[in-house]
């Protein structure tokens, strides 16, 4: 008589490849979030509503205003993303462009996420999370093209982009809004973000409706 030899356990801090991360991810189904980053695994503590699940249901909130005047986007919130042999990561956020609109990532026979989206989100406590650092690595090598960071803790929120293959971090403008290349017309109220305004962050949509660069980009989408 034989047994099938126990998958070991996925821990924190287990140097592994992408298919023996996956193989002890998908052996324990009671995990809710693991993350295999250049090559060492990283596990999710307990969320908190304040530092983390609010804001990120804000932040979902201003990508749902987007999306309602931008129809032909695909968007996604905590789903695994495959970029490479070292790096499986689950973004709280992302938005992108899909493939018949010009878009790098690809959706794999079995649902997951594959290659760079054009924007990634994370939700993070200060600047020294793994998000401003390893995370940050990781989807600049891979060429995703906008990476926003909100610090809840440090009241500040990096937007980055893709210069020439280093990430360049943009200056807000006076009145708190940082705008995407990528997305015409995606404005974020920072003031408003850290205040947890909806209705401000609405507000700043619809005012990136102005961009001259909107109506051309649903105009390609819808063509496509």
């Amino acid at each position: 008589m034989t047994t099938s030899p126990r998958v070991p356990v996925l821990s924190a801090g287990d140097k592994l490849t992408r298919d023996e991360f996956e193989r002890r991810y998908a052996a324990m189904p009671d995990l809710k979030k693991a993350e295999l980053i250049e090559g060492v695994v990283y596990m999710g503590s307990p969320v908190r509503h304040v530092q983390h699940g609010r804001p990120d249901r804000v932040l979902s909130s201003w990508l749902g205003f987007y999306e309602e005047v931008t129809p032909g986007l695909d968007s996604s919130s905590n789903a695994t993303l495959l970029l490479d042999l070292d790096n499986e990561a689950q973004p709280d956020l992302l938005l992108r462009l899909p493939e018949h609109a010009g878009g790098r990532s690809r959706i794999t026979r079995e649902g997951y996420l594959e290659g760079p989206p054009e924007l990634v989100i994370e939700v993070a406590a200060s600047s020294v999370s793994h998000d401003l650092h390893q995370k940050l690595g990781a989807y600049r090598r891979n060429g995703v093209t906008e990476y926003l960071v909100h610090r809840v803790d440090d009241g500040e929120v990096d937007w980055f982009m893709l210069d020439r293959g280093a990430y360049v971090r943009q200056q807000p403008e006076p009145d708190g809004m940082l705008k995407s290349r990528q997305f015409p017309g995606l404005w974020l109220d920072v003031p408003a973000l850290l205040r947890g305004d909806l209705r401000a962050l609405r507000t700043a949509i619809e005012r990136g409706l102005a961009d001259p660069a909107h109506a051309p980009f649903v105009q390609r989408l819808a063509r496509s």
